[in-house]
Parts: C-alpha cells; sequence; structure tokens
C-alpha cells in the first residue's frame, strides 16, 4: 500500500510538467563543487557551486543521472559525477579505513572511465568524456588548486563541467542535451522479467532499490538507506536473492524511490521532524490542504511566527468559510513517519484517509488542548513543542523514542493520546521544581484527560474545562486548587521566599496527599496570622472552605488520571489569581 502510493504520487507530479520531479534514470542532487576538464579530457580547475540558504552554504541542486540502483559495497560508478577517489584516484584517509586499499582505489577509477567510454556521440563533451582517464591527469597540479583542501576536507560528490560559448565551465557537463542522450542510450537492460507487486505488470526486476533514500533524519548526513531490502539470508525465501523476494518492476522502483526521495527534499514543504520521526505527506491530488499540513504540526519560522497561526485558524474555520475546498471531498490523504534503523529505514507509522477526514481530527486535536493561558504563550502549540516541555531538562535531545510517533497516530486516528505522554509530562511535573505546570504541560495533560474520558466514558467523572471549574468532582483535581491556595498564602505572608511549598512539596502532594496535608494545613494558620490585611484573611479561609466541602478525607494515594487533574487544578487555580490580579489592575 505504501509503495503503491508513492508511486501513484510519482504519476501525479510527473503528469505535472511544472512539478520539475526527476525523470527514469536521473535524480535531484546537491553538488559543492564541479571539475572542469577541457576537449581533450585533461583537468583545469575546480569551481565552487555553493548557495546561501538560511544562513549556511548548501550545494547547487541539479538534475543528475542515477545510477540505477544502490551502490552497497560493490564498485559502481555514476555517469559524469563521482567522489574523489573515482574521479582522480586519489585516496582519501577516513576514520573507518585510515590506511585505504589502494588497489580498490583504482579499480574505482577505472570502472569510472570504463562507463565513460560507453557514451555514443561525437559532440566535443562527449568526446573529451570518452578521453578523460586519471593517467593522463597530473596530480600535483589537481592538489594545488586552491580549493583542493576544501574539497578534500568535505569529500563530497563532484561533477565533471566543461567550457564552451554559453558557461564559463561550473555548470557539469551532464545538463548537457547531447551528453542527456548518449548517458540515457548507454544504460544497459538488465535483469529477470517478473510480474511487479506495485503495478501487477509484467516488468523487468530490481535486484537492489534503483537509489538510496536520504533526508531521514538520524542518519549521517551523507548516508543514502534502503527502505525495501533483503540483505540478510534469514530474510530471503525459496533460493531468492535480495529484492527478488519482494519482485518490483524497474520503472515502479524508480517511481517510489524518487516520490520518496521528492518529499524527504529540504527544499520542499512537504515534510517535517516530529520527535526521531521524518514526517511526509501528501494527497491524491493536489490540494491546499497539502501545502498546509506542515503548519498544523510544526514550530513556526522565527521571521513569520504568525504563518502557522494562521494557517490553524484557517482550518477552524474552513466548514464555514470554504477556506479547504477539499474538506467535503473523499480526496485521499497520506502520512509517512520514517526513522533511523540500522541500515535500512523503518516505518513509524502510516496513516491512509480524506483530506475531509484529517481536517476534523486536526481541528479536534487543538480544541482538546485550548486551555487559558498567559498572553506570553502562544495560541497554538506544535507537536515539537509539547514533546520537548516533557522531555528531561526540556531538551529536545531527551525525548522519549515512539513517543512523538505514537502522539501523531493518535492526532490524525482521533484516538486518546498515549499514556507514555501523560506519564512523561507528570515526571516532568516532579522533577521541575522552580515551574511546575507550565501552560504547554497543562494543556496536554487536560487534552490527554478529556480525548480519554471520550473514549472511555465514566457517569462519575468530568471533562476537564478551560478555566477553572470549582464544581469539578475530581478529589484530584480540588486537591491541586488547594495546595494552589495554600501556596498562595504562603507568599503573600512571607514575599520573596527563597523555595515555597511548590519546591518542596509538590511532588508527595501529588502522589500520595494524606503525608503533606495535614502539614501543610497546620502551616496555612501560621501563614494567614502573618497577614496585615484581615480582609484578605478571610477571603482566603473562604476559599479554603469552599474546596475542602468537595474533599472528604485525604487520599493516600492519587492514580495517574487524578495526579493529571492535581495538575490542572493546580494550574487553573493560579491562572485565577493571575486573572482577577490583572483585573484588579486594571
Amino acid at each position: 500500500m505504501i509503495l503503491q502510493a508513492l508511486k501513484e504520487y510519482y504519476d501525479r507530479m510527473a503528469a505535472d510538467p511544472e512539478s520539475g520531479i526527476a525523470p527514469e534514470g536521473w535524480e535531484w542532487r546537491r553538488f559543492l563543487y564541479s571539475a572542469e576538464i577541457d576537449e581533450n579530457g585533461k583537468f583545469v580547475q575546480f569551481h565552487e557551486l555553493k548557495e546561501e540558504r538560511e544562513n549556511r552554504q548548501i550545494g547547487k541542486l541539479f538534475l543528475a543521472p542515477a545510477l540505477g540502483e544502490k551502490k552497497g559495497n560493490g564498485i559502481k560508478a555514476n555517469f559524469t559525477w563521482e567522489n574523489i577517489e573515482y574521479l582522480f584516484e586519489i585516496p582519501i584517509p577516513s576514520k573507518a579505513k585510515p590506511e585505504p586499499d589502494l588497489g580498490r582505489v583504482k579499480d574505482q577509477h577505472m570502472a569510472f572511465c570504463e562507463k565513460l567510454r560507453t557514451l555514443q556521440g561525437n559532440s566535443i563533451k562527449i568526446v573529451a568524456l570518452r578521453h578523460y582517464n586519471v593517467d593522463d591527469l597530473d596530480r600535483i597540479q589537481i592538489m594545488r588548486d586552491p580549493l583542493w583542501e576544501d574539497i578534500r576536507r568535505s569529500n563530497q560528490f563532484i561533477a565533471l563541467s566543461m567550457k564552451d560559448n554559453v558557461n564559463t565551465g561550473w555548470l557539469p557537463i551532464f545538463t548537457d542535451k547531447e551528453v542527456k542522450k548518449a548517458i540515457n542510450d548507454a544504460r544497459p537492460s538488465k535483469g529477470a522479467n517478473g510480474y511487479c507487486l506495485i503495478t501487477g505488470e509484467k516488468s523487468e526486476i530490481v535486484r537492489l532499490e534503483p537509489a538510496g533514500i536520504k533526508g531521514v533524519k538520524g542518519f549521517d548526513g551523507k548516508a543514502e538507506r534502503t527502505f525495501v531490502s533483503f540483505n540478510q539470508d534469514p530474510f530471503c525465501s525459496f533460493r531468492k536473492e535480495k529484492n527478488l523476494n519482494s519482485p518490483i518492476g524497474k520503472q515502479a522502483a524508480f517511481a517510489y524511490t524518487t516520490a520518496l526521495n521528492t518529499l524527504l527534499n529540504e527544499g520542499t514543504n512537504q515534510n517535517m521532524l516530529i520527535g526521531d520521526a521524518s514526517v511526509v505527506f501528501w494527497s491524491a491530488k493536489k490540494t491546499q490542504f497539502e501545502s498546509d499540513f506542515s503548519f498544523f504540526f510544526k514550530e513556526p519560522y522565527k521571521d513569520n511566527p504568525e504563518e502557522g497561526t494562521a494557517k490553524i485558524r484557517n482550518l477552524f474555520e474552513a466548514p464555514i468559510t470554504g477556506g479547504y475546498l477539499d474538506d467535503d471531498s473523499d480526496t485521499k490523504f497520506y502520512v509517512l513517519g520514517l526513522a533511523p534503523n540500522a541500515a535500512r529505514i523503518a516505518v513509524r507509522f502510516w496513516e491512509v484517509g480524506t483530506v475531509s477526514d484529517f481536517a476534523g481530527k486536526i481541528r479536534q486535536h487543538f480544541e482538546d488542548l485550548e486551555i487559558l493561558k498567559p498572553t506570553s504563550e502562544p495560541r497554538y502549540y506544535s507537536i515539537s513543542k509539547i514533546l520537548k516541555y516533557i522531555a528531561v531538562q526540556d531538551k529536545s535531545e531527551n525525548i522519549p523514542p515512539n513517543v512523538a510517533g505514537d502522539f501523531m497516530r493518535s492526532i490524525l486516528d482521533g484516538t486518546p493520546y498515549p499514556q507514555t505522554l501523560l506519564q512523561a509530562a507528570l515526571r516532568r511535573i516532579h522533577s521541575d521544581a522552580k515551574n511546575r505546570v507550565k501552560p504547554v504541560r497543562a494543556s496536554l495533560i487536560k487534552g490527554y484527560l478529556n480525548r480519554y474520558l471520550r473514549a472511555h466514558p465514566n457517569q462519575r467523572e468530568k471533562e476537564v474545562e478551560m478555566g477553572l471549574d470549582t464544581e469539578q468532582p475530581s478529589v484530584g483535581y480540588q486537591l491541586g486548587r488547594l495546595f494552589a491556595v495554600l501556596e498562595k498564602v504562603q507568599e503573600e505572608a512571607s514575599p520573596g521566599l527563597n523555595a515555597t511549598i511548590r519546591e518542596r512539596y509538590y511532588a508527595a502532594a501529588c502522589s500520595s496527599p494524606v503525608t503533606v496535608f495535614g502539614t501543610l494545613m497546620r502551616l496555612k494558620n501560621h501563614h494567614l496570622a502573618k497577614l496585615d490585611n484581615k480582609g484578605r484573611t478571610v477571603n482566603f479561609e473562604r476559599l479554603i472552605g469552599s474546596i475542602m466541602n468537595h474533599i472528604t478525607d485525604f487520599p493516600s494515594h492519587l492514580d495517574l488520571h487524578e495526579q493529571g487533574r492535581f495538575a490542572i487544578g493546580y494550574y487553573h487555580q493560579r491562572q485565577d489569581f493571575f486573572t482577577k490580579k490583572e483585573n484588579d489592575n486594571q
């Protein structure tokens, strides 16, 4: 199903002349440098192909000839572009191989030259390529080039280039029209024929994927990984080798790998990082929802923070305004989450639905997270921000594995959030003595509790409101309110304290109320006696009394859900204090 959907996306893009998707046998690839040769195939100089993006330099994007299969550990050369060892027979030591295999380096270069000699044609550029050989190159001249040290250090792929009447020698030679045709004509047809499991048609079956998958976060930046592979004997059946165990036709394999690489390309708006999962998404036909989807979940751009908010506002207003014309259609929409896993790519989640289904479930997600909060807080929280503030030390790199994928899946399925989110939020509240219940944590806990209650109705329980709910039947919620009031009494009685009961007693009060609330209630009397404003003392006593009307006794233990309600009750009561103070000041 995944491969079929990816092939359909490629077919959709290939039918659009403005899409720019790579045709069969080609791929979009970035190059930092080109190596200019003359009409005799001899090295002239290096050229930089860098371009600026977000205050950093990246390679320039070109449509380059693809190898046609994953290189793996074998010696397989690309047409007209390769690394330093293939191009110049100059060994480059690495951490993995501090002493390069000189014999292998020589074989790599010969494979590159032999591939160039298969090009047919009489143009100046094609003849120059056929003449190209390291034996005719002056390695001293190559290593004296001003760019050599940067090239050697980066060890990036380099494209051969050549001067003509149009350009100055930096443009890769594979961009020439006649060279393109020669490369297409030189591709050999190999492999057994069989029925493709994607198309159902008889086709040449590929043994390896035609291109490695690039852009999945978590792998080495230059790494190309496999999506479908059988690289160990235990994975194979009926004495079949490699991908013959999963027969995919040559054209279909190129289509799905090209589609996936296109979606993962950093220049597109159809991918985002959620935790450790690289998420790509697309629809069966071009829709506005497809263009806006990433804005619903990712952090807003620093230079335009309101753009994401505007997209979410359009999502809420769509049923009324028709902002997304496909909201009422049956247009298929696909969401694929990928994560690194040794030599291959793991599928974290795969969601299929319609535009209208997903739009409704995402709206519900944001409604569930709505809570009263300070004006300094963003109106909507991204998934990344939520996960960051439930991770250890509020650091993204400490987000527990699999949590992001489970969170995303629950949003798109409209199911309760994973319990691991509640557990992580409560652990972070217990450990964060300074801040405790931040608005983003309260928002997540409120959403979790309400979605769980919706899926598991209970007559004795009530959904958590956006703001303070004095009639909430949950004892945990009322205990959280009580703790917030006792903390407020202490703050007003002894302003400027280095540590309040929040730092010292919150964790125990939240999990085992009976162990600390007796002490806190006795301390409360001492703090109230220190207040100069007797009217304020009476107001606090009335508030404490109204809360105690909902509490028959202090429980010995609160389960996870009641601990969550404790956090919400504490947060709501604190927010109510701040709101009243702002109103009094106004």
